[in-house]
């Protein structure tokens, strides 16, 4: 996936129904998005697809008259470009200031932080090795 692939927010709707109904014309897209919220209109949804075809999320293929629509970038990939972007963004591409903040300034159960400190804990490198001492020439 391409690092500097940006979505907008209104996009992450569109591909959501993508990812979640692929291959899907911009008709079922539409008709999936405006179920969602009856305020999308279909003439933003179909240049938001193109958009995205320009953008290489999505590919298509003729269906008969229409054409279905596939992602040609995973969910997976784009939270992870778009995470970086964030963290890169705010925090100058440091995690600890973002997990000092969410602790700090979420609040979080009992659950969650117990949660979070397993995925901390499993997350943890083994203690580093010292570095080997070179026999003096």
């Amino acid at each position: 996936m391409k690092k500097n692939l940006r979505i907008s927010d209104t996009e992450w709707e569109l591909m959501r129904v993508v990812w979640a109904q692929s291959p899907a014309t911009a008709a079922e897209i539409i008709a999936m998005l405006t179920a969602r919220d009856p305020t999308w209109h279909p003439k933003t949804a179909r240049t938001l697809l193109a958009r995205l075809v320009g953008k290489k999320a999505l590919g298509y293929q003729p269906q008969g008259r229409a054409y279905a629509y596939t992602p040609l970038v995973s969910e997976a990939d784009c939270v992870a470009a778009a995470s970086e972007s964030f963290v890169e963004r705010v925090f100058g591409g440091s995690l600890r200031p973002m997990l000092v903040h969410l602790v700090e300034q979420q609040k979080l159960t009992p659950q969650e932080l117990d949660e979070l400190r397993a995925l901390l804990a499993k997350k943890s490198p083994a203690a580093p090795k010292p570095p080997r001492k070179r026999p003096a020439p």
